[in-house]
């Protein structure tokens, strides 16, 4: 029935739980457990509708073409250090 659970280890299990609550909270926890259920199913369901993102690649992106040509206009480093000593 439920994996290796036979019927008497589910009356057995029945029994030790209406001891433990009682007859009148048994409808209580069941509403509390379908409710949990129900909530955990809705956000899984709403995390997977948000992350709609593709994975990064690994291999990097170029830079914008604005970047770039402002960095070929701009001097090398050790260029404006010379010219700084110079000027």
């Amino acid at each position: 029935m439920f994996g290796s659970f036979g019927w008497m280890e589910l009356t057995l299990i029945l029994v030790i739980v209406l001891i433990i609550f009682g007859a009148g909270k048994i409808p209580q926890l069941g509403e509390g457990l379908g409710k949990a259920i129900k909530g955990f199913k809705k956000s899984v369901n709403e995390a997977d509708a948000v992350d709609v993102t593709p994975p990064p690649s690994e291999a990097p992106a170029a830079p914008p073409p604005q970047v770039a040509q402002a960095q070929a206009a701009a001097p090398a480093p050790a260029e404006s250090a010379k010219q700084v000593k110079q000027g």
